[in-house]
Formats: C-alpha cells, structure tokens, sequence
C-alpha cells in the first residue's frame, strides 16, 4: 500500500520514505509510527495506541517517544513549531494534520482543522479613559491572559518566545491577551495610576471581550490584579491559574523584611542602553529573568521588548507596580486555584509563590524544575508548565 501526504509517499510494501521523490532513510520504529498517523490520518492516535502499535505494548519513556515523534517529523519536513503535517494533542497523544490518499486516490480520512492562526486586535476604554488594546485568538470557550508588564501584542503574536504559548493556549480556547497601560499598543495614562487603576483595565477587558465567566490565568505583576479583580467579582471567575507571581510588589517586600534596596530593575534602566543588545545593562536584566537563554536568544529578547516599550514608561510601570499588594484578599479566593513556579528563579522567588498556594483555599502548587522567571519554548519545563495549564483548564468548571 503506498500513503500520499503532504508532499511525501510512504511505501509499506517497500518499507520506504518518499519526500519530493528522494528516498528517506528512517528507522523501523518512526516507520511504524508514520504508517500508524496516516492509517488515522485527521483522527487522534493517543499513546496508548502508539505505544501497542510501535512498542508492542511494553512500557517507554516519554523522551524516547519524543524523540521518535521529532524524528518522524524531521523526516517528513515538519518540526515541532509549526506542526503543519504532524500535530500534538496535548495530554492526549498525536494526529496527522494532513489528507491522506491511497493508491486509488481515496482519502484515508478527513483531517481535523487545525486552530485559526490569525488573531484579531481591538481597543476598549477603562475608567479613567486609558485605551486598553486587546487580541482575541483561537477557538473554543474564553480564557482571559493577563501577562507581564512589557508587552506588544503584534510582536509577541509574531515572535518565537511566546507565539508557541498562544497557539496552544488558542488550540482549545478563545484566548484573550491585553497590553497594560503604558506599553505596547495600549494607551500611556500613568500619572497617579495604582493597582485598581490595573483591575479597572482588566475589567474594561473582560466586558468589551463579552466574558462571562472564564478562567484567568496571571503571571508576575498581573497576579495582585487578578487576585482583586477575582474578589471584586466573583461570579465571572470559573478558574485562577498564577505563573510565577506574586501577591505584593517588591517595595512591599522590603518594607516589610526592613531591606531598603531599591528595585535593581530601575537603577539598571536609569544606566542607559534600554533595548541595546549591546548594553551590559540589558544582557544583565535577561539574565536575571530568564537566565538559560543562548546568547542570540538574548539579543533576540531585547529587542523585542524594546520595541514593546519606551524606557520612560518601563520605569514608570516598575515604581508602580512595585507597590502593589493583594495580600489580605488571598483568603477570599473561592475559584479553584493553580499556582506554578519556578524553584530557582531569582527575580521573584520560590517563597513569594509558596506564599500564595498556602494562603489560597485548596490552591494546587507546582514547582518546576527551572530557573527562568518567563517560561520560554527552550526552558526545559515549558512543555510540563503548558500541560499543567491545559489539563487544568480541561477540568469541569465546579
């Protein structure tokens, strides 16, 4: 039987790999695993299946069906990123997101349809009249992504670090992003502002989004805000998912533990070089934030978020935000709760999120083996941090 795909042929008779008419060398193993994709070619092949199939029902590690996984994908042009031929299900197993046709040129089956990659930029007004720029992307019921205090949501939807994120956030929901005020796209109403200034945004996203009731998932600064808007209304909330956050600002840190150290963050801003891949100053911040990073993936960084956000206004936020305080609302949580952090992250750490966990009623605690603040696609644990958000979003609502 000969298997046409995308632009390959896979020959079970000959046991051969064709792409573009070149023979592809492949081991019998990934072999079996292509024969089983296209057989269920648009159908979820789960792991159970690929492992009976492939391994003959004898127990493997997650790292060597992986590493057949990415060898088939290799094999056939497509990699892990774009997923355009073989698709992740997340928790669930794989699929071939291409038509298959046989020899008689019928179609094995009907491919699933693969998320809407576009997404869809709006404005709203928060109460005090600051433009708030929100994306919609995905399919599916909502989920309400408040992110960290340097955001552009063209540049991050198009950029490497954190596309990946959106697109499996999007596989399954409509997810809502929103630059805060004074960056990216939003408007630079920072004179006075204070933490309910934040919640205010954060609901003036949520009504012009037309959310009900959704989950929301906070990470860094965002939490505390999250935290009160989660309190103030708690009839809109199904589910609160923190990623390396906190309940209190770091000023509020240091009153309290008597260290009278400024934040680092804005004495480094005020040395110049905000967005210069050459600048000491700005390899320093990365490396505080996200310290696994290879030295392009750095410069890369930088300049995305100098492009995110003038230097003014990263000041501006980090004074701001560092004052923020939710502490005495974490026992009025009632939403069931995850928090995920990293053991080792330097900037905000693992205390502040035991913090949090302990303080919530029946939150779920996750710690993962990492040092980096943001959770990029070459930190090793982002896979289990991405899993750990779907499987707890998949849960039915109380």
């Amino acid at each position: 039987m000969r298997y046409t795909f995308s632009d390959c042929v896979l020959d079970t008779d000959s046991h051969k790999l064709f792409r573009a008419g070149e023979n592809v060398s492949v081991e019998p193993q990934v072999f079996d695993l292509l024969h089983l994709l296209v057989q269920n070619a648009g159908n979820l092949v789960t792991r159970d299946q690929l492992i009976d199939t492939v391994w003959g029902g004898r127990i493997v590690s997650e790292a060597t069906i992986s590493g057949r996984i990415n060898a088939a994908r290799n094999a056939v042009g497509d990699n892990g990123k774009d997923q355009a031929v073989i698709r992740t299900v997340p928790r669930r197993g794989f699929e071939l997101a291409v038509t298959a046709h046989t020899d008689d040129e019928t179609p094995v089956s009907k491919p699933t349809a693969l998320p809407d990659s576009r997404q869809t930029i709006r404005f709203t007004t928060s109460a005090d009249g600051t433009g708030i720029a929100f994306a919609k992307s995905g399919t599916g019921p909502p989920l309400l992504r408040a992110g960290h205090h340097v955001t552009h949501l063209e540049l991050d939807w198009n950029s490497p670090f954190w596309r990946p994120h959106f697109d499996e956030l999007g596989k399954d929901h409509t997810l809502i992003r929103y630059d805060i005020r004074g960056t990216g796209l939003s408007g630079s109403n920072l004179i006075g502002t204070d933490i309910d200034h934040h919640v205010a945004d954060l609901a003036a996203v949520a009504d012009a989004a037309d959310l009900e009731r959704f989950p929301l998932l906070a990470s860094l600064q965002s939490t505390p805000v999250a935290i009160r808007y989660a309190t103030q209304h708690p009839e809109r909330v199904s589910k609160l998912i923190i990623h390396n956050g906190y309940a209190r600002g770091r000023a509020v840190r240091n009153t309290e533990s008597g260290d009278q150290e400024a934040d680092p963050m804005i004495s480094l801003l005020r040395g110049g070089g905000w967005g210069n891949p050459a600048s000491g100053f700005m390899r320093a911040w990365i490396s505080l934030v996200a310290p696994s990073l290879s030295y392009d993936e750095t410069t890369a960084l930088i300049e995305l978020i100098a492009g995110a956000c003038p230097t003014e206004n990263v000041i501006e936020n980090r004074k701001i935000i560092d004052r923020f305080d939710s502490t005495e609302l974490l026992s009025q949580i009632r939403v069931p709760t995850l928090v995920i952090h990293a053991r080792s992250g330097s900037v905000h750490p693992l205390s502040e999120g035991s913090k949090l966990a302990a303080a919530i009623a029946g939150a779920e605690f996750l710690v993962v083996e990492s040092s980096n603040t943001l959770c990029l696609p070459s930190d090793p644990t982002w896979r289990q941090q991405t899993d750990a958000i779907l499987e707890f979003l998949d849960r039915p609502d109380p």
